[in-house]
C-alpha cells in the first residue's frame, strides 16, 4: 500500500473520506493511476463504494511542464479569463478530439 511518496494512511484517508462525503466520479491526471489501484484494493476490502475513475492526460503549460496546484500554476479563472475557453480545457483534458490550443495563454 505504502507508495515512494506517500504513506498508506493517506490512501487510507483518501477512501474513507470519498466513501463519507459519496464520491461517485474521480477525475485526476494520468500521474495518479498509479494509486487507483490501491485505493480500489482498500475499497473491497473495507466494503466501500468504489467510484468510477477517469484519468486525463496530463495538462502542460507554455514550458512544457505539468500544470498543479503545488508548483502555483496558473490556476483555470486565469486561463479562461486569458481567453481559453471551456472546450479548450476539455480538449487538454482529453475530453474531446484534438489537440490542447490553449498554452499561448499561459505565457
Amino acid at each position: 500500500m505504502r507508495g515512494r511518496d506517500a504513506a498508506a494512511s493517506y490512501h487510507l484517508a483518501v477512501v474513507v473520506d470519498d466513501a463519507l462525503q459519496g464520491v461517485t466520479d474521480v477525475v485526476r491526471g494520468r500521474d495518479l493511476f498509479a494509486a487507483t489501484s490501491a485505493h480500489r484494493l482498500l475499497q473491497s476490502l473495507l466494503g466501500l463504494p468504489a467510484p468510477r475513475y477517469r484519468h486525463h492526460r496530463l495538462v502542460l503549460d507554455a514550458n512544457g511542464e505539468k500544470m498543479s496546484k503545488s508548483a502555483a500554476s496558473t490556476p483555470l479563472a486565469a486561463l479562461r479569463a486569458a481567453g481559453a475557453t471551456a472546450e479548450d480545457v476539455k480538449v487538454a483534458l482529453g475530453f474531446a478530439p484534438g489537440a490542447a490550443r490553449f498554452t499561448a495563454a499561459l505565457s
